[in-house]
C-alpha cells in the first residue's frame, strides 16, 4: 500500500487542528486539489463559505456553498458572524465564523477556499493559520482553463485574466507555494504539505507520550 491509501489506513487526527487557507486565481486548479486531498488526507473539514452570486448547475446550497440574499449577506456581517469576507466579481462571499472556531476549538482541522482579501483578514485573527498559494504556470494557462471551462464570455475571461495577475502579486504573503504546471505533480505537493503540517510535533504531543510507554 502507498500514496493517500497509505496515509488512510494508519492516520491518526491530531492533537490540535490545523486551520488552512488556501487561495489561487479562478483557473488555477486549486478547487480541484481541495476535493482530492479532503479524500485524501483524513480529518479535513471544508469550511462552506456563504455568497450572495447564483448557484451554478450541479452546485448544491449548503455543499458548495450557502447561496444567501446580498441583504441577508449584509447582516451577518454587520452582526460579526463572518470570520472573513470580500466581494470578487461583483459577489460577496465570506466564511461563516461560528463552524470554523467550533471546530478549531475542538481540535478538528479546517480548509477554507478563500481569494486573498479574506486569507489577509483570516491571518489577522489567526495568525496561527497555514497558508498555501496555488499558482499557474503563467497567466496564458490560466486564460486557456477559462476558455476550456466555457462559462464565461471573452469579457469577463478577459477580466478574470486582469484580477489573476493582481492576486498573484500576493503570492509572496503565503506560507506555502504549490505550482500546478502538471496536476499529477500539484497533487502530491499539496497533500505533503497538508500532512507535514498535520504531524509537527506541536500537533502530535500524545504520539510522544505513546511512544515511550
Amino acid at each position: 500500500m502507498s500514496g493517500a491509501g497509505a496515509i488512510r489506513a494508519r492516520w491518526t487526527v491530531p492533537d490540535v487542528g490545523a486551520l488552512f487557507v488556501v487561495s489561487g486565481p479562478s483557473g488555477s486548479g486549486k478547487t480541484t486539489l481541495l476535493q482530492a486531498a479532503l479524500h485524501a488526507v483524513p480529518g479535513l473539514e471544508f469550511s462552506v463559505s456563504a455568497t450572495t452570486r447564483p448557484a451554478r448547475a450541479g452546485e448544491r446550497d449548503g455543499v458548495d456553498y450557502h447561496f444567501v440574499s446580498r441583504e441577508a449577506f449584509l447582516a451577518l456581517l454587520a452582526d460579526g458572524a463572518l470570520l472573513e469576507h470580500a466581494e470578487v466579481y461583483g459577489n460577496f462571499y465570506g466564511t461563516p465564523r461560528r463552524p470554523v472556531e467550533a471546530a478549531l476549538a475542538e481540535g478538528r482541522s479546517i480548509v477554507l477556499d478563500i481569494d486573498v482579501q479574506g486569507a489577509a483578514q483570516v491571518r489577522a485573527a489567526h495568525p496561527e493559520a497555514v497558508s498555501v498559494f496555488v499558482l499557474p504556470p503563467n497567466l496564458a494557462a490560466i486564460e486557456s482553463r477559462l476558455r476550456a471551462r466555457g462559462l464565461d464570455d471573452d469579457g469577463i475571461v478577459a477580466r478574470r485574466v486582469r484580477e489573476a495577475d493582481e492576486q498573484l502579486a500576493e503570492a509572496g504573503r503565503y506560507d506555502y507555494l504549490v505550482m500546478n504546471d502538471d496536476l499529477e505533480s500539484a497533487h502530491a505537493q499539496f497533500e505533503a504539505v497538508l500532512v507535514a503540517e498535520l504531524l509537527r510535533r506541536s500537533r502530535r504531543e500524545s504520539w510522544t507520550v505513546a511512544a515511550r510507554l
